[in-house]
């Protein structure tokens, strides 16, 4: 994590899993160890995206079957860090 990435909340996963698109109106996933909300996006609009769900850190999901790479969250803006994220 970078320093400007230090500064920003941090959630558990229970208020992470909050933001899943259908408890809340904001829809938010986690990504090695930051998170990203992804609420504006139209691939997210129902909480999920293929058959990933918002809500979780997708980290192990998305280097074992995602078709793109890491840099498609650089167009999505991080608004936390997640307690414990997963090795």
């Amino acid at each position: 994590m970078t320093l400007a990435t230090d500064t920003l909340p941090e959630y558990t996963r229970a208020q992470l899993a909050l933001r899943n698109g259908q408890d809340r109106d904001e829809i938010w996933v986690g990504y090695q160890g930051l998170i990203y909300d992804v609420t504006r996006s139209r691939l997210w609009q129902r909480g999920n995206h293929y058959e990933h769900w918002a809500g979780q850190d997708l980290t192990r999901e998305l280097h074992q079957d995602a078709p793109h790479t890491e840099h498609v969250f650089d167009k999505f803006h991080a608004v936390g860090r997640l307690k414990n994220p997963a090795s």
